[in-house]
């Protein structure tokens, strides 16, 4: 049995994607389920995300396009990271559209497209302002002009960046990147290249920025139920975090005070007190920077922390003097009765995006 039981609630999934529909009633919505979807399990969350009114998936890497069409997915999916060797023959035909920022790429896609007989849906990445995968605006024309000159491999269905700054609204890196956008979007349209979509808002731009939406918005983490603007932006837009973090006191005992707790005696008992050991640590996920006092759990309804160090397997917790909790009862490191990953993110001194695919992808995902 695993120590920490991971599970999700893909039901708080499809709500989610519809309440992002609703909140760009425009355009349509793409839910982003790379990286085994945030942590939530790849499959079941694009299937949620689907039954939510997604008609776009978006991933990152092959692999996990081709996992999605192995498992039934018909829809629409965009694959975006990797360069050259990319496997494009089998993600043509998978009928996957595929993203081109450079021209060795373009040309794999071409080759591969002629190979295979069959046209590949190619959407152009733009660098505005990222300087992650894109394009440069400088460089653009010609790779439009190298994917003209192929058409009968590609068609050229989208456009595409992604933002830097959204996260904080206002911010004038958001004005400056879509000005980018728009104007590379001029470039292509003087070329006589009708487009199918174009797509530049993230979680963040989705709530936030309702003029970036176009014809496609593609969240990520707010498909889980994560706001994504750190001081939920006024709200936490009807949001439902879908994943559940349990696991179990293993063991509890009276100590007394001046005792100390775990390797290198970082925590000693200020009282006599019982503790309480939870068999789960770093290996599991949890992160050996929230020791002694930082990481947050819920025990029987209380807010308690972790004391002392996170070990490999273990972690400890001072229940208190008066604590009546026994070996076997539950421990909640993330749910709605005890913290969040957000929580657990300032515990840690990292984002709540790395808090649910630290310990999500580490487990068996399970149905609440």
């Amino acid at each position: 049995m695993s120590r920490l039981e991971v599970s999700v609630d893909y039901a708080a999934i499809a709500r989610n994607v519809s309440r992002l529909a609703g909140m760009a009633p425009g355009a349509a919505v793409m839910a982003v389920v790379k990286a085994d979807a945030y942590g939530h399990g790849l499959v079941d969350a694009a299937a949620a995300a689907r039954e939510g009114g997604a008609t776009w998936l978006g991933v990152a890497q092959p692999d996990e396009a081709l996992a999605l069409r192995a498992a039934g997915d018909t829809g629409r999916v965009l694959c975006w990271l990797y360069g050259p060797e990319l496997p494009a023959r089998g993600l043509i035909r998978a009928g996957v559209d595929l993203s081109a920022s450079s021209l060795p790429v373009l040309d794999t896609i071409v080759a591969a497209a002629r190979m295979s007989g069959e046209r590949a849906r190619v959407h152009i990445a733009i660098d505005t302002g990222l300087s992650r995968e894109g394009v440069r605006p400088e460089a653009l024309p010609a790779l439009l002009d190298a994917a003209l000159a192929a058409d009968d491999a590609v068609e050229v269905v989208g456009a595409w960046s992604h933002l830097a700054w959204a996260d904080r609204p206002g911010d004038p890196t958001i004005d400056r990147q879509a000005a980018v956008f728009r104007e590379a979007l001029v470039v292509i349209e003087e070329r006589g290249i009708a487009l199918e979509v174009r797509h530049l808002a993230n979680s963040a731009a989705t709530l936030t920025c309702p003029d970036l939406h176009f014809d496609l918005v593609r969240p990520g983490i707010a498909v889980y139920g994560l706001p994504p603007v750190p001081d939920g932006g006024g709200g936490d837009w009807g949001l439902e975090p879908a994943m559940r973090v349990t696991a179990s006191l293993a063991l509890v005992k009276d100590v007394p005070a001046g005792e100390g707790v775990s390797y290198g005696h970082e925590y000693t008992t200020p009282r006599d007190t019982r503790l309480g050991l939870v068999t789960a640590g770093y290996s599991d996920g949890i992160f050996r920077s929230a020791g002694n006092g930082r990481g947050p759990v819920a025990v029987g309804g209380r807010a308690l922390r972790i004391v002392g160090r996170v070990c490999m397997d273990q972690v400890v917790l001072d229940l208190g003097p008066d604590a009546t909790e026994r070996a076997g009862d539950q421990v909640v490191l993330i749910g709605a009765d005890g913290p969040s990953a957000r929580d657990w993110a300032e515990a840690a001194g990292t984002i709540d995006y790395e808090i649910v695919c630290r310990f999500g992808g580490l487990k068996e995902k399970q149905r609440p």
